[in-house]
């Protein structure tokens, strides 16, 4: 029995650690148990943290939409009331125009105060004044003895209806996580189309009383909102991206900490929107800027206003204020059955804005821009031919009907939460909240005209002209969303900043990847 010479020792030791048929392997060759439970544990403490984080987002999101409600609430129920007011009241077609018109007309003025007021308070205590203005011109609506008083009242309102409409986007825009900031930042259309069809459930279910009492009680179903939103107020945080503009960092990280899926994000986040806040020194220079934009800015102006003037002179607040006297036009004579035929509009318009919130971060913006834009042509057109040429009667109302509520189909699945979208996500930190209540002031500009001049054209070319004219506007919409809308699904509102910069040569807004990679 011979002694191994040291080759053999090592040619022994390499067959201890690699032999294919030896039993034995070198401790630190594979992985072990603990590593693999270690691993195990960390991707379910991610998924945990991730399923925590989509809720919380979630539940701000659906907060911070909540004064949306008051805006739907508002013009689905006034469709309706406005037949007992005028009943009531004994006010003339003018007033009526003015009535409904004068809500949009004053909540351009909360957009505008409300893009200071917001820089100057912050984004969510905003949301409160918000509820606190609409809910006090609710209260006088409901109590009003005359015309004046109701004015007043729906002045009131329309103003805390313009804070709402404005802060809301920008809020959940800055809160949301890129992935899902489309769809979450959706969330005000829906329960601005929510609010619409409880005012025309609101309006069949009161519309038995008499005349001096259904509309009141119509209009003061809308105060019942405040409760949930105070309630609201008490949860939700302040935006990150505001709090970093109050130079509040490390509240900051804590609200970033609680809205991204991986700490190891927050940092990236939370140094991208310093970086994008380095430029904001003050209102006057943000309203200087605004005033003489650079082409950057100036492209975002014109894609941001143009989208919500669009929004509306397509003509939507016409068929929703006034879808009573539409039907009325093709053929229904009894109320009742008018404002059954409202509530089938407030369904359709609800519903079809499910698909946009699934859709709006997997197919883009712009794909859901196209198919409504064009959508809403062939529905205007189809409106107006009905309504000119088949006169009254069961076809003009069949057809009518089918019109109406395909064109606020066509609006909820892109332009109407689309709009908001882009006007949320598409300007800097800087300006982001002033440039915003501009294109939110454009949008009400837009949505009075048309609600307080509708009834007075439609006398002078008919009501089948009046929607051959928002058939047309439509199909200008389709050329506008082509030439200056372009895609931002997936970047970040830092990265989106990018799409609009002047390269020193002619570049097409759409090509998203290619500006971003060159960054």
């Amino acid at each position: 029995m011979g002694l191994a010479t040291p080759q053999e020792n090592g040619n022994t030791e390499m067959g201890l650690s690699l032999g294919s048929k030896n039993k034995y392997t070198r401790m630190d060759s594979q992985p072990t148990d603990f590593d693999d439970d270690y691993d195990a544990q960390k991707h379910h403490l991610q998924l945990e943290r991730s399923k925590t984080t989509r809720k919380y987002v979630f539940a701000c999101s659906v907060f911070a939409s909540l004064n949306s409600v008051l805006l739907g609430y508002d013009v689905g129920v006034m469709s309706g009331a406005i037949l007992f007011i005028q009943e009531d009241l004994k006010i003339t077609e003018v007033q009526e125009e003015i009535l409904v018109g004068i809500l949009s007309i004053m909540s351009l003025v909360g957009s505008l105060i409300g893009g200071r007021t917001s820089d100057a308070i912050g984004r969510k205590w905003t949301m409160g004044l918000a509820a606190i203005v609409f809910q006090t011109g609710a209260a006088i609506m409901t109590l009003a003895p005359s015309f004046f008083v109701l004015m007043i009242g729906r002045i009131l309102a329309g103003v805390g209806i313009g804070f709402g409409v404005m802060i809301a986007p920008v809020y959940i825009a800055e809160i949301s996580p890129t992935i899902a900031r489309g769809s979450l930042t959706s969330f005000p259309e829906i329960f601005i189309n929510l609010g619409i069809l409880l005012g025309y459930v609101s309006n069949y279910a009161f519309s038995g009383l008499p005349a001096h009492t259904s509309w009141r009680i119509m209009l003061a179903v809308g105060i019942l909102p405040s409760v949930f939103i105070a309630f609201a107020l008490c949860i939700i945080p302040e935006s990150p991206r505001w709090l970093v503009m109050q130079n509040r960092v490390e509240e900051a990280r804590m609200v970033l900490m609680k809205t991204n899926d991986k700490e190891s994000e927050v940092e990236d986040r939370l140094s991208e929107i310093q970086a994008a806040a380095v430029n904001n020194s003050g209102e006057d220079t943000v309203f200087q800027e605004l005033m003489n934009p650079s082409p950057a800015l100036k492209r975002m102006l014109i894609t941001g206003f143009g989208i919500q003037c669009f929004q509306q002179i397509t003509g939507i607040d016409a068929t929703v204020y006034y879808s009573p006297e539409i039907f009325k036009s093709a053929g229904i004579e009894n109320n009742t059955k008018v404002l059954a035929a409202t509530v089938a509009v407030g369904v359709t318009k609800t519903l079809f804005i499910i698909p946009a919130i699934c859709l709006i971060d997997k197919i883009g913006r712009k794909p859901l821009l196209y198919v409504s834009t064009v959508g809403m042509t062939v529905c205007l057109f189809c409106l107006g031919a009905s309504l000119s040429f088949l006169g009254e009667g069961g076809t003009a109302i069949a057809l009518s009907v089918l019109s109406v509520c395909g064109n606020v189909g066509f609006f909820s699945i892109g332009i109407g939460p689309v709009c908001w979208v882009l006007t949320s996500e598409i300007f800097p930190l800087r300006v982001r909240a002033q440039a915003s209540a501009l294109g939110a002031m454009g949008n009400r500009v837009c949505s009075g005209l048309v609600a307080m001049s509708f009834l007075s054209v439609s006398r002078a070319i008919t009501v089948g002209g009046s929607f051959f004219i928002f058939s047309a506007i439509s199909a200008v919409s389709v050329a506008f969303v082509y030439k200056f809308v372009p895609e931002t699904k997936g970047k970040s509102l830092e990265q989106i900043e990018l799409l609009f910069q002047d390269r020193g040569s002619e570049v097409e807004l759409g090509d998203v990847e290619q500006l971003v990679q060159k960054n």
